[in-house]
C-alpha cells in the first residue's frame, strides 16, 4: 500500500488532495491523508464578508468530509517532519501517546501565518486575519467597541479609542477588511443613541505610496477615491512598529505617529509556516521552499511543496504569485505528477500565467484586472461576486452564499455580539513610555509582573493650589504591582506608567484570586509586599 500524505487544509493543500482522488480512484492500493487545523477549509475570498454580516458564518467555509470522500482527514498539527526516515509526527489529541505516519509521497502546503516577531506589542494587541476565528473575533470586537462607546461618556479619550478602528497592510486582504468593516461600523452606529457617526474614525495604513501595489496604478487610485469618500482615513508610507492596549504606534517619514485605538487588525506581515522553518530541506531568501517546475523539492523525488509556501518557478523564471488561481492549478499538477510518478511516465512542468485578480470594496464597488482589462466600480463588484460564487465548493454553499447576497439588499444586518472566547485569563500587555498602566482611584481588576522595562509609581499630593506626582517607587523586571487593590478590595492607591517600553503578564481579578487562595505562601507573600509599599504610600 501506498501512503501519500498531504499537509495543510488551505487552498492548496485540499485542492491537491481532492485532485489525488479523482486521479488516482482507480488505484486501491493507493491511501490519501490529509492533515489540517480544522475540519473545513476557508474560502478566503469572502472571509471578510463576515466582518459585516453580509453572509452566515458557517458559509464562507466547507466540511473536508464532505468535499473528500476518499480521503483519510486528520484534524491534527503536524509537530516534525523526518524526511531521512519518510515520517511525520502528528501532535497528540485527548491521549498524549506517540502518532507518527509513514508516507511513500509527502506534499507540503500549510501555508503561511501571520508573524508579529520583532513588532513589540502586536502579539498581545492586535488582531491577525487569516481564519474564520480571526473574522468572528474582529466583528465581536468591533461591536464591543461600540456598546462601550455607548456607555463611556465621560471619558473623550477612551471614547476615541473605542470608535477608532485600524487596519494595517493596503494589500487585498486589507483593503477588503477596511471596505466591510467601515461600512458596516458606520451604517450600525445609528442604532446607538449617544455616538455620533462624525466620531467615527476608519484608518488604513499602508507602507507604501497607494494601496493595492498588486494591480495597474490607476485601479488603484480608483480604490482609494472610493475609500475616502466612504469615510476612509488612508496613511500612506506608514509603517506598523508597535502597539499596545490603547494605540497603534506608526512609523512614518517624519517620525513616529501614535493613533489611539482599542481595534488594530493587521494583515501584514506574513511568512512560511513555522513547520517550514523546521526542515533542514532547501529554502528561498524568502524562507519558502524551493521546488522546480514540477513541484517537487529540490533535491527530493518524493517531497513536493505548493502555495504559499513553496516558490513555485514560472516558465519565465519569476515566482508564482500566492493567490488562490495559481495554488489551485498547482494542487492538480501536483496529482498528475505524483499519479505519474507511480505509474513511471514522464513529469509535466507548471505552466499558468493567471487569468486576473480582483478586490472587493464594499457596497457595490470593486477593482478588477481579467486578461489585462481594467475594470471597476459596479461592473467590477458583479463580476468579483459572480466569478467568486461559481468558484466556491458545492452547490449547497453557491446557492446559501446567494440568498444572503440577495437578502442583505432588504434587511438590516444583523448586531449580535459572540464573545466566544470565554473570559480569558493571564495574558502579555505591551506598555510604551509614557503610557498609563492604571490610575490612582481607579476600580482594581488586574495585577501586573513585571517581565522587561520600567515603570514608575506616583502619587498625587497637593502643593498649595497645584497637584504634583509624587513619585514613591521605580519598579523593574521581576517586580509586581497592582496587587493592592484587589488584595484589600479597595480603589487604586497610586498611579503606574511606563518609563521604558515594558511587557508585563497581566492576571485578572478571578485567577489571581484562585491562586491567591490555593497556592501555599502566595498570598502571605504578596501580603508582605503591601506592607512594606503601604509604608511608603503613608
Amino acid at each position: 500500500m501506498k501512503t501519500i500524505v498531504v499537509i495543510g487544509g488551505g487552498f492548496a493543500g485540499v485542492y491537491a488532495a481532492r485532485a489525488l482522488e479523482r486521479k488516482l480512484r482507480r488505484r486501491k492500493d493507493v491511501e490519501i491523508l490529509l492533515f489540517c487545523r480544522e475540519n473545513y477549509t476557508v474560502f478566503q475570498p469572502m472571509l471578510a464578508e463576515v466582518i459585516s454580516g453580509t453572509i452566515g458564518i458557517t458559509d464562507v467555509v466547507s466540511p473536508l468530509r464532505r468535499m473528500l470522500h476518499r480521503t483519510h482527514v486528520h484534524v491534527r498539527e503536524v509537530e516534525s517532519i523526518d524526511i531521512e526516515n519518510k515520517t511525520i509526527s502528528v501532535a497528540a489529541g485527548f491521549r498524549p501517546h506517540a502518532h507518527v505516519i509513514h508516507y511513500d509521497h509527502l506534499v507540503i502546503a500549510p501555508g503561511t501565518v501571520t508573524d508579529f516577531r520583532g513588532l513589540p506589542g502586536l502579539p498581545e494587541h492586535a488582531l491577525p486575519f487569516k481564519n474564520l476565528a480571526d473574522a468572528l473575533e474582529l466583528r465581536s470586537r468591533v461591536i464591543r467597541a461600540l456598546e462601550e462607546a455607548d456607555v463611556e461618556g465621560d471619558d473623550p479619550e477612551l471614547r476615541r479609542q473605542l470608535l477608532t478602528f485600524v487596519v494595517a497592510g493596503g494589500g487585498f486582504s486589507g483593503v477588503e477588511v477596511v471596505a466591510e468593516l467601515n461600512d458596516f461600523v458606520r451604517h450600525v452606529a445609528k442604532l446607538y443613541r449617544r455616538i455620533d457617526p462624525k466620531e467615527i474614525r476608519v484608518v488604513l495604513v499602508h507602507a507604501q505610496e497607494r494601496i493595492l501595489p498588486e494591480m495597474k496604478a490607476k485601479l488603484g487610485a480608483f480604490a482609494q477615491r472610493i475609500l475616502r469618500k466612504r469615510g476612509v482615513e488612508l496613511m500612506l508610507g506608514y509603517r506598523l512598529q508597535a502597539a499596545t492596549g490603547e494605540s497603534a504606534v506608526l512609523a512614518g517619514p517624519d517620525g513616529s505617529v501614535t493613533v489611539p485605538t482599542k481595534t488594530l487588525v493587521s494583515t501584514i506581515p506574513a511568512s512560511p509556516h513555522p513547520l517550514i522553518d523546521s526542515l533542514t530541506l532547501s529554502k528561498t531568501k524568502n524562507g519558502r521552499l524551493a521546488v522546480d517546475g514540477t513541484l517537487r523539492v529540490s533535491g527530493h523525488d518524493n517531497v513536493w511543496a505548493l502555495g504559499d509556501c513553496a516558490s513555485v518557478p514560472t516558465k519565465d523564471g519569476s515566482p508564482c504569485p500566492p493567490t488562490a488561481q495559481h495554488a489551485t492549478r498547482q494542487a492538480q499538477l501536483v496529482a498528475d505528477n505524483i499519479a505519474a510518478t507511480l505509474a513511471e511516465r514522464p513529469l509535466r512542468e507548471f505552466d499558468f500565467k493567471g487569468l486576473g485578480k480582483m478586490g472587493s470594496l464594499g457596497r457595490r464597488n470593486a477593482v478588477a484586472e481579467i486578461f489585462g482589462i481594467s475594470i471597476s466600480g459596479f461592473l467590477a463588484w458583479f463580476l468579483w461576486r459572480t466569478i467568486y460564487l461559481a468558484k466556491m465548493p458545492g452547490w449547497g454553499r453557491r446557492i446559501k452564499v446567494a440568498t444572503s447576497w440577495t437578502l442583505d439588499l432588504f434587511l438590516e444586518p444583523e448586531l449580535v455580539e459572540l464573545r466566544l472566547g470565554g473570559a480569558g485569563g493571564a495574558i502579555h500587555e505591551h506598555f510604551e513610555p509614557g503610557q498609563t498602566v492604571f490610575n490612582e482611584g481607579e476600580l482594581g481588576d488586574r495585577v501586573y509582573i513585571l517581565l522587561a522595562g520600567r515603570a514608575e509609581v506616583v502619587r498625587r499630593r497637593s502643593e498649595g493650589t497645584d497637584l504634583v506626582d509624587q513619585l514613591l517607587a521605580t519598579l523593574g523586571p521581576g517586580e509586581c504591582f497592582g496587587e493592592m487593590a484587589l488584595l484589600e478590595s479597595a480603589p487604586r492607591n497610586a498611579t503606574v506608567r511606563c518609563l521604558d517600553a515594558m511587557t508585563v503578564l497581566s492576571i485578572p481579578k478571578r485567577e489571581f484570586g484562585l491562586l491567591a487562595a490555593n497556592v501555599p505562601g502566595l498570598r502571605a507573600s504578596f501580603e508582605q509586599v503591601t506592607a512594606r509599599r503601604a509604608g511608603l504610600l503613608q
